[in-house]
């Protein structure tokens, strides 16, 4: 029996391997994320609990609970009570249920807001959140002049691309921002903006103006404008967009369009909690 679960546990270290190294489809590890899911429901379930306790449940032997517990302690979705030595939920899956109940609390509260301007405009509407070094839409509406519009729902943007990206990435941390604008920009149409110093000056008056436009810079025919969204703390979590061909959406209307834009980025962060 002991070499048996001895063996198990060589297994199971050497799924993890296979897992680190990027092995798909590995039976071992997808046993070994089901276990550590498992350890995070029980603590989830318990409060808190030893490692004994998680092993017994588990019905695996010690030293396999202790490897889980010491991944998920590394990446802080557990933590370790030092004077009683048992492990509770980490600060990190709060991080996660955070980001979660973000874009769930602005998909509920998005609603009203972009049917109304949508409505109001005619245009189609978007709102996108961050997602690593891109924009997401996560929420569309579309007026009545936009039945022939993209579906933009669901499809990662490039942010110095497109007026959501813009807004975005203008309110990102300066380290963070500064790391991305020294990368290679693709280029997708003549009017995309690739040079460093010249988007930095865009993003700059993005935050000094409240909003942010493209003209053709993603795709040919197409602008859009965009506003910040706040979450009760005054942090940037999204951006609602306005968007259409370029025909409608020109120089005379644009500000207009902005102004409404911003007004609409701003009664969404009144929902998400900012101002109170």
């Amino acid at each position: 029996m002991a070499r048996t679960q001895k063996q198990s546990d060589h297994g199971d270290a050497e799924a993890g391997s296979a897992a680190r190294q990027g092995g798909r489809g590995a039976p071992g590890a997808v046993q070994s994320v089901d276990r550590a899911v498992s350890v995070l429901e029980i603590l989830a379930r318990h409060g808190e609990a030893g490692v004994t306790e998680i092993a017994d449940e588990l019905e695996v032997h010690k030293s396999t609970a202790f490897r889980l517990l010491g991944v998920l302690e590394n990446r802080g979705l557990v933590a370790q009570a030092k004077d009683r030595g048992k492990y509770y939920l980490g600060a990190g899956v709060l991080r996660l249920a955070g980001a979660a109940a973000v874009r769930l609390d602005i998909s509920q509260e998005g609603v009203p807001v972009c049917r109304e301007l949508a409505d109001e405009l005619g245009e189609t509407v978007n709102i996108a959140v961050l997602d690593d070094d891109a924009a997401v839409n996560i929420m569309q509406a579309r007026g009545t002049a936009s039945v022939t519009a993209q579906n933009w729902l669901g499809r990662r943007t490039p942010l110095h691309a497109t007026s959501s990206g813009k807004v975005l990435f203008a309110h990102m941390p300066p380290t963070l921002r500064e790391g991305l604008l020294a990368r290679p920009l693709p280029r997708f149409t003549d009017r995309t903006v690739t040079g460093a110093s010249m988007l930095r000056g865009e993003l700059e008056a993005v935050v000094e103006q409240g909003y942010g436009v493209t003209v053709e810079e993603l795709e040919l025919g197409l602008a859009a404008v965009a506003a910040p969204v706040r979450a009760h703390d005054g942090k940037v979590i999204a951006a609602i967009s306005v968007s259409g061909p370029v025909y409608r959406l020109n120089p005379d209307r644009l500000p207009e369009l902005a102004k409404r834009t911003v007004a609409a980025g701003a009664e969404l962060s009144r929902r998400m909690g900012y101002g109170f």
